[in-house]
């Protein structure tokens, strides 16, 4: 093998002139492509509820629990389904009003007063059913059912049998996870063109991917990591996306015409990338400065320094750098 030469890596990168390396190595050089790609990049996050789907199930009206039929948390209830049976005074004497102004109109047709009795029952959160009911003589007036607003899981119970609750007060919270948020967290320098991505979640718990969509990007970066994060909606029908669990978020751009280069053949110093181009005679490389962005975990996109058809070193990046390292240059 022939001797190496000194490698004056780091004066070069800085030189105003452009100066050129002598590389001795059997040194492998690829060339710069012009070819159609879409840019991928991945960001990491987690699931969260979809705040839009929260529901807190606080009755207009205070009372007693008579019964409790939601009564594990993180179960599972449907829309419609009761959750529990109360007893509350306040309802109780709105419903005997309304039996008995109904009772009085059938005899003294005054539809105003019939409609202010109703509508009090109404405006305490009574549905259309159990009002119907109430104007049954025969119906018992003193209980009403709970029911779940939505489908989801049982984030939160308050009360137990038996257990007194105020006006207002929340005795459930039910999450559904039909359709979950994720939040990921994006650096700065990847915030362009964020919305013309497609996005697609991965879960490792399960190995499936999940179509993203409506990104938003929050207003307001982290000082300390300089991040950003992205709020993406998730279709989660099969329910197995739960709050708090970590996923990897896939970014990909339409394909257009790129300049692409291994990213083995692109370094970073000094906070500027540089590629190596092939000189005017063999075992002779220029330092070139280049813009570049990543495209797949194995590629960057060329978007200034180089042209098409141009050849660059390779891999030998790493040797030269490591010469000027041993020789301490820097």
């Amino acid at each position: 093998m022939k001797p190496i030469l000194s490698v004056l890596l780091l004066p070069l990168l800085l030189a105003a002139e452009p100066l050129k390396v002598e590389q001795l190595f059997n040194v492998r050089t690829t060339t710069v492509k012009e070819e159609r790609a879409a840019t991928r990049e991945q960001f990491y996050g987690y699931v969260r509820a979809d705040e839009s789907r929260r529901l807190d199930v606080a009755p207009r009206f205070g009372g007693y629990v008579e019964t409790l039929y939601a009564d594990r948390i993180y179960g599972h209830v449907k829309k419609g389904e009761p959750l529990a049976k109360v007893y509350s005074p306040e309802v109780l004497r709105a419903k005997e009003e309304y039996r008995s102004t109904l009772r009085y109109t059938r005899s003294h047709a005054d539809a105003a007063m019939l409609e202010s009795a109703r509508e009090k029952l109404e405006l305490l959160g009574i549905g259309t059913a159990e009002i119907k009911s109430a104007g049954d003589p025969e119906s018992d007036l003193r209980f009403t059912t709970l029911y779940a607003p939505t489908s989801g899981y049982l984030f939160a119970k308050s009360v137990n049998a038996g257990s007194a609750f105020k006006a207002g007060m929340k005795l459930f919270e039910i999450v559904d996870l039909s359709s979950v948020w994720v939040e990921a967290r994006v650096g700065e320098e990847q915030l362009s063109g964020l919305d013309s991505r497609r996005f697609t979640v991965r879960s490792k718990a399960y190995g499936e991917s999940y179509p993203a969509s409506a990104p938003q990007l929050y207003p307001e970066i982290s000082p300390k990591e300089a991040l950003a994060t992205l709020r993406l909606n998730v279709e989660n029908p099969k329910r197995r996306l739960f709050p708090g669990m970590y996923v990897t978020v896939n970014a990909a751009a339409e394909a257009r015409s790129r300049l692409t280069l291994p990213k083995s053949a692109v370094i970073r110093k000094n906070g500027k990338w540089y590629v190596f181009t092939v000189g005017e005679y063999e075992g002779e490389y220029e330092p070139a400065e280049v813009k570049v962005e990543p495209l797949g975990d194995d590629r960057y996109t060329v978007l200034e320094g180089v042209n098409a058809g141009q050849k660059v070193v390779d891999n030998a990046l790493f040797m030269m750098d490591s010469d000027a390292q041993i020789n301490g240059l820097y």
